[in-house]
């Protein structure tokens, strides 16, 4: 009985550390380099090859402009995310499964960190930059993930053509 009692203590300490951990925090990037994991996407880009510069404002009617972005097999591009609204918005680069998953976890933590090169948390009448490589093709999704603000349509598209 004591076993068990101690078992269930340290694995709700446990959990309840590691939720306090990732969702008491602000949003904020972090000063390390960034992780370059190949996503589905692409990669995080090297800033010294970026190729043009998108910008995208969010805005509070829960819209991005533009919406849609086209973009090429093999480009690096800054995305400067823009918040020209009065509260606080969001761009991330994903699939739509990602994207879905992550505003699952998003309604339970809302102000869990973010820390990810295809991530941007833009405070209202700030910007954030998004260098990103975007070596494959396909069509990929972006969204602000704050709870609300993705369920009343605040998505878009980045079609990547092939060469």
């Amino acid at each position: 009985m004591n076993l068990t009692r101690t078992l269930m203590a340290f694995t709700l300490l446990a959990v309840s550390t590691a939720v306090w951990a990732h969702g008491d925090k602000a949003h904020t990037k972090s000063t390390a380099p960034p992780k370059l994991e190949q996503k589905d996407w692409g990669i995080g880009g090297n800033p010294a090859a970026v190729m043009r510069t998108v910008t995208i404002r969010m805005t509070d009617n829960m819209r991005f402009t533009p919406d849609v972005i086209q973009v090429k097999q093999g480009e690096t591009v800054r995305l400067v995310v823009v918040n020209s609204g009065k509260v606080m918005h969001e761009f991330v680069l994903g699939t739509k499964q990602e994207l879905d998953e992550h505003a699952e976890l998003m309604k339970k933590f809302p102000n869990m960190e973010h820390d990810e090169p295809y991530m941007a948390h833009v405070e209202p009448g700030k910007q954030g930059d998004i260098v990103w490589h975007f070596n494959r093709t396909g069509e990929f999704d972006f969204a602000c993930l704050l709870p609300g603000h993705y369920q009343a349509g605040m998505v878009g598209k980045i079609k990547v053509l092939a060469r």
